[in-house]
């Protein structure tokens, strides 16, 4: 059969607005995904409905099917997307009142069961991640239009997969190569060139959206359409391949798709090849995401300037504290972060940033109280006082946790355009997950003279998520570099180089295939991204400090 050319136009919720139309009139496509979820999505909708129940899914979509639903229709592209949020059977409803308001024959379906909020009482959302083969129900019925709510995002892909390809439960090695394939497209143009550690390499200015190639055999080559910015090539994969991650078996309620056999190639320009993908039965469970309200938070960060930077931050810390002494809030974080430097020749680059972040479950407390302590201190504190903004009110603030449930629990049903329900069972086999066995290392470079240098000159990285922890790809770009790194970058030299893991569980894995490790760091994200528990909620630039780190660097690398 011919391969199913499927592209992404949305990698979150506030994508480029204008990316499903160039996807439509860029170049030929069968299928479009929009992945709209992340874990703060899922809280902010959730805050949506608590306002208005028939609210809960991504706004914008509407709005970008409304100029391009009828292009879809006339080119024959079907749509699939997880923008239905907590509320795919309204959403569904609302593309097809648009489809009615434009007189366009277009079947509508959705997927449901996902929700689980019943059985978590208190929560805001509680969404089982579900597979790809309700989609595929719905698209072999004849539905143009699929909408979900919280499946894996690769299952945008894995779905349509299915279905173009007649796919069933247990063919594990096809399956899983969807999965990579649509675990490379979901987050739109990080696969071809965006946050890309060697962005200099290409004009990343506007970067085109993703495509895959998906043959019958679970391979796929991914590109982008002609004349789009942008680059795809190894690096780009790999770098998208190693987001969000952990060790070698990718778990997913379809299957489990081995990372450690992922092989990639340059197919030419913009084009990489991605084979030899080797898939397992799905783990007895599914993961569920649970999103609760915290309490509240807030800061204000001062500015401290010139001379005598740590004692202006003592004098200020120790007034706030006494001033919230009758009722301080139940948790104060405070960072001086030194921006500043000897002698500066301006004003900005002679000032550090002193960062108060207070919580508690009363939002008086890190409210009004906070913002007149703050402002009260105005002409009575270090010489130089001001703060970057005056402390609004306390906003609240969410907690992510993972919870797991058998397939059996969830009702995974297909609802297809016509209003039929069809249920999808859940997989008749599953297998236990765990880790792969730690390959053996390659050979160590011999040794030589070496210059201290930053990581970065040799190596690749991209970071990112998962509820409280967080991950770090680091991929080498050649067979010496790898075989430097692997030897090199330890849990231990890891430590030392991103000090706040040092007292928190570091695992490493090593994925040789790609020359690449993956370091998992739990708990370092707190409760989740909405908690806001450190300067970089996301880990999405601590890739980047661990390659701005110096180390001893052979200089054959350099």
């Amino acid at each position: 059969m011919r391969p199913l050319r499927t592209g992404n136009f949305s990698g979150f919720y506030g994508d480029r607005f204008d990316a499903l139309r160039e996807m439509l009139t860029g170049g030929e496509v069968d299928v479009l995904t929009g992945d709209y979820l992340a874990e703060l999505t899922m809280l902010i909708l959730g805050r949506d409905r608590l306002k208005d129940p028939s609210a809960g899914y991504a706004r914008t979509f509407p709005r970008q099917l409304e100029e391009c639903l009828g292009l879809a229709h006339e080119r024959g592209v079907k749509i699939v997307t997880n923008a239905g949020g907590l509320n795919p059977a309204g959403l569904a409803a609302a593309v097809r009142e648009l489809a009615g308001r434009l007189g366009l024959p277009v079947r509508v379906a959705h997927v449901e069961g996902d929700d689980l909020a019943d059985r978590h009482p208190g929560t805001l959302a509680a969404h089982a991640y579900l597979g790809g083969f309700g989609i595929a129900e719905c698209l072999r019925a004849g539905a143009d239009v699929v909408v979900t709510g919280r499946v894996t995002d690769a299952a945008l892909v894995t779905g349509p997969a299915a279905a173009h390809f007649g796919w069933r439960p247990g063919e594990y090695d096809r399956l899983a190569g969807a999965v990579v394939a649509g675990h490379v497209l979901e987050c739109g143009a990080q696969a071809t060139g965006g946050n890309y550690a060697f962005f200099r390499e290409g004009d990343v200015r506007r970067p085109g959206f993703p495509l895959a190639e998906i043959h019958a055999d679970g391979s796929s080559v991914v590109t982008k359409h002609p004349g789009t910015g942008g680059l795809v090539d190894v690096g780009t994969v790999t770098a998208q391949l190693l987001y969000e991650t952990g060790g070698g078996r990718y778990a997913g309620p379809d299957v489990t798709a081995r990372l450690d056999t992922v092989r990639l190639s340059q197919d030419g320009p913009d084009r990489v090849r991605i084979e030899g993908v080797r898939g397992e039965a799905p783990p007895p469970t599914l993961k569920a995401g649970l999103n609760r309200l915290g309490g509240f938070r807030n800061e204000v960060v001062f500015v401290l300037t010139g001379l005598d930077i740590e004692a202006k931050a003592e004098l200020v810390r120790a007034q706030l504290t006494d001033a919230l002494a009758k009722a301080p809030p139940a948790e104060a974080r405070w960072d001086l972060v030194r921006t500043d430097r000897a002698d500066a020749d301006s004003e900005e680059t002679a000032g550090a940033l002193l960062r108060l972040v207070v919580r508690d479950a009363d939002e008086r407390l890190v409210g009004r109280a906070l913002g007149g302590a703050a402002v009260e201190l105005a002409l009575a504190s270090y010489p130089g006082f001001h703060v970057l903004s005056p402390p609004g009110k306390g906003a609240p603030y969410g907690v992510f946790e993972d919870v797991y449930v058998p397939h059996g629990d969830v009702d995974h049903v297909a609802v297809l355009h016509d209003g039929r329900r069809v249920p999808v069972p859940p997989p008749e086999d599953t297998r236990p997950l765990r880790e792969v066995v730690p390959p053996p290392l390659p050979e160590p470079l011999p040794a030589g003279p070496t210059r201290r240098a930053p990581l970065g000159l040799v190596a690749g990285a991209r970071s990112g998520d998962k509820g409280g922890d967080a991950n770090v790809g680091v991929w080498a770009r050649t067979d010496d570099a790898w075989r430097w790194l692997a030897h090199e970058l330890t849990t231990d030299r890891f430590r030392q180089l991103i000090p706040e893991s040092r007292d928190l569980t570091v695992t490493r894995h090593l994925l040789p295939n790609l020359r690449a490790l993956n370091f998992v760091v739990e708990g370092i994200l707190g409760a989740g991204v909405a908690s806001q528990a450190r300067f970089d909620p996301q880990a999405k630039a601590l890739g980047e400090w661990l390659r701005s780190r110096h180390l001893d660097i052979p200089e054959t690398l350099l």
